[in-house]
C-alpha cells in the first residue's frame, strides 16, 4: 500500500511542460529536434511556423506534434505558441538544437525552489573545433556566473511568470537578451546539470571570430541605445 502511495504522489508531482518551437524553413534540423523533444512522451509540443517555404509543416505534421502558423519574428511565434500552451512550465527551443536525454525531470529540479522563476541548460555546439568549443565555454561561464543564458540554449521558465511578464519583448532582434534581463529581475535563474546540442551553422557562415564580434557588437549597441530596428537591419546584412 505504501508503494502504490508514494507512485500516486510522484504522479502528483509531475508538472506538465509546453515545449514552444518557433522554425522558419527548417526541414532539415527539425527531425532531429522533435526527435529529442519526444524522447519525454509527457510534454506538450508547439511548433509555430514563420512562413516556411520547404518541408518544416509537413514534418511536424508527421511528428504528430500542434502547428501553429504565426506573423513572422520570433518573438511574435514564441509569444503566439505560448498563448495557446497548456503547461505550467514554457520551454522554448530554437528548431536547430537537440534537448539532453531526461530533460523534463532536469527542468522540474532546476524549478523545484520557488525562488527559481525559469532557466537554461548549458550550451554544447555541433562540430569539434577548438574555437568552437572555446565559444560554448565562454557561452557556459556567462550563464552561471551572470545568469545570462540565451535562447539558443533552450529557455524555460514558469507559464505564470511569463504571463505576468507578457511574453517577450516585440522586438525584431535580441527579444531572448531583453527577455532574460527582465526575468532576472523576477527572481533567480537556474543553469540545469547538462547540455542542449545546437547547430555550429551560423558559425560556419561567417567563421567563429567574426560571428562572436558581430554579437558583441549587437549587445553594445543595445546599451547604447541604438534602435532596435537599427540593429536587425545592420545584422542581416552581415549575415
Amino acid at each position: 500500500m505504501r508503494l502504490a502511495w508514494e507512485k500516486r504522489e510522484q504522479k502528483a508531482q509531475v508538472t506538465l511542460i509546453s515545449a514552444i518551437i518557433p522554425v522558419l524553413n527548417e526541414a532539415i534540423a527539425l527531425p532531429a529536434t522533435l526527435a529529442s523533444v519526444q524522447q519525454c512522451p509527457a510534454v506538450e509540443i508547439i511548433v509555430v511556423d514563420g512562413g516556411s517555404q520547404d518541408e518544416t509543416v509537413a514534418i511536424a505534421t508527421h511528428h504528430g506534434v500542434q502547428v501553429l502558423h504565426s506573423s513572422g519574428g520570433r518573438a511574435a511565434q514564441m509569444n503566439a505558441g505560448a498563448a495557446i500552451a497548456q503547461g505550467e512550465i514554457l520551454l522554448f527551443l530554437h528548431g536547430d538544437t537537440l534537448l539532453p536525454p531526461d530533460y523534463a525531470p532536469l527542468i522540474q529540479a532546476a524549478l523545484a525552489s520557488p525562488a527559481v522563476v525559469g532557466g537554461a541548460f548549458k550550451l554544447a555546439i555541433a562540430g569539434k573545433t577548438p574555437s568552437l568549443a572555446l565559444v560554448a565555454w565562454g557561452v557556459n561561464r556567462r550563464s552561471q556566473w551572470l545568469g545570462l543564458p540565451y535562447g539558443d540554449q533552450g529557455l524555460f521558465v514558469r507559464a505564470a511568470v511569463f504571463r505576468q511578464m507578457e511574453g517577450f519583448p516585440a522586438l525584431p532582434i535580441m527579444e531572448d537578451f531583453v527577455f532574460v534581463q527582465s526575468l532576472k529581475r523576477q527572481g533567480q535563474i537556474a543553469i540545469a546539470p547538462a547540455a542542449v546540442l545546437t547547430s555550429n551553422r551560423r558559425w560556419q557562415k561567417l567563421g567563429v571570430l567574426q560571428t562572436t564580434l558581430i554579437n558583441q557588437i549587437m549587445i553594445m549597441g543595445y546599451y547604447l541605445g541604438a534602435p532596435p530596428q537599427r540593429l536587425a537591419q545592420w545584422y542581416r546584412r552581415r549575415k
